[in-house]
């Protein structure tokens, strides 16, 4: 499973893919309600991971959740996708050791952040911090979001989405709607146009699919982003499926150099052993959910924060 699990974090981490691909991610406790596991040791005597950390303080007044985290072999992982300067996906993985189960919550790009000193209401949008004010603070961001420690992170562009989806030889996909939209002035310029159906996607139409929002004439998902993040996670649990089926080795050759991560090579080949045993039925994708509402003309997603505490307590297993 850590063979698959490594090849997920990596070919899935690029952009959007990368929702699910790491299956391990989570939070880095940043609020301080417990001490972050901020080592990740690898023993070459055993070809296993191991999250350490200096507990500070009385464990006796630990909180239910703070023991749940001491106490868990869970890896929990941010996987950023760029788009310039913005972060164009974020998602928190995050994977169970033990039980080899693995966990993939989608932040929306326009969800709502209240930051000092920016009256901006696009500036508002989480997908704003990375560019402005850096990676650590797009993490410390999301940790206190979630109540939970963030281990790990992986960065990537649409190079490594194009990377990854060819060194699988295509993805199959259902592509729910009519896509069709351009942009003459992209980089190079960007023609999106698929019918709906069945298709097998190489790399850079995959990076289309990923990318889509809406068509030219304004209609596209009924839900927004909502609807674009299901796409995305739909693509990543078929991507796995055939990620499993091959050589992790040769994926994560192929992809690494499109990454940028503070996992080591060495930590993700051991994570890769750690992940055999994992299978597509055992992961588990979510979208946090929000209210749409307007800030200085901007159109934003207020973050349902009981959702996400929630959810961080039934990954710890405090509640069903």
């Amino acid at each position: 499973m850590k063979k698959n699990l490594l090849k997920f974090l990596k070919i899935f981490s690029l952009t959007l893919l990368v929702s699910c691909l790491i299956i391990v991610v989570a939070l880095f406790s940043y609020i301080k309600l417990f001490n972050p596991l901020d080592e990740l040791v690898y023993s070459e005597n055993e070809s296993d991971l191991n999250y350490t950390s200096d507990l500070d303080g009385d464990p006796s007044t630990d909180t239910p959740l703070e023991k749940a985290v001491k106490s868990s072999k869970r890896i929990n992982v941010m996987v950023i996708g760029l788009e310039h300067t913005r972060t164009d996906t974020i998602m928190l993985a995050s994977y169970d050791r033990d039980t080899k189960e693995g966990n993939i919550i989608s932040i929306p790009r326009d969800t709502y952040i209240d930051r000092d000193g920016y009256l901006d209401g696009s500036a508002k949008r989480i997908n704003a911090i990375y560019g402005s004010d850096g990676l650590e603070e797009l993490i410390n961001t999301v940790e206190k979001m979630f109540q939970i420690p963030i281990h790990k992170y992986v960065l990537v562009d649409y190079q490594a989405v194009i990377a990854g989806v060819n060194a699988l030889g295509g993805v199959k996909v259902d592509i729910p709607i009519r896509m069709y939209y351009t942009d003459p002035y992209d980089n190079p310029p960007l023609v999106i146009d698929f019918q709906p159906g069945e298709k097998v996607l190489n790399g850079e139409e995959a990076l289309k699919f990923l990318r889509f929002r809406k068509n030219n004439d304004g209609t596209g998902y009924p839900r927004m982003d909502l609807d674009r993040i299901a796409a995305q996670q739909n693509f990543v649990k078929q991507a796995l499926k055939k990620i499993l089926s091959f050589k992790l080795a040769n994926l994560i050759r192929d992809v690494y150099p499109y990454v940028k991560t503070d996992f080591s090579l060495t930590e993700l080949m051991a994570l890769a052993v750690d992940a055999l045993g994992f299978t597509p039925d055992k992961l588990d994708t979510i979208v946090l959910e929000g209210v749409a509402g307007d800030v200085n003309g901007a159109s934003i997603l207020y973050p349902n924060y009981e959702m996400a505490i929630e959810y961080t307590y039934k990954l710890y297993g405090l509640i069903e």
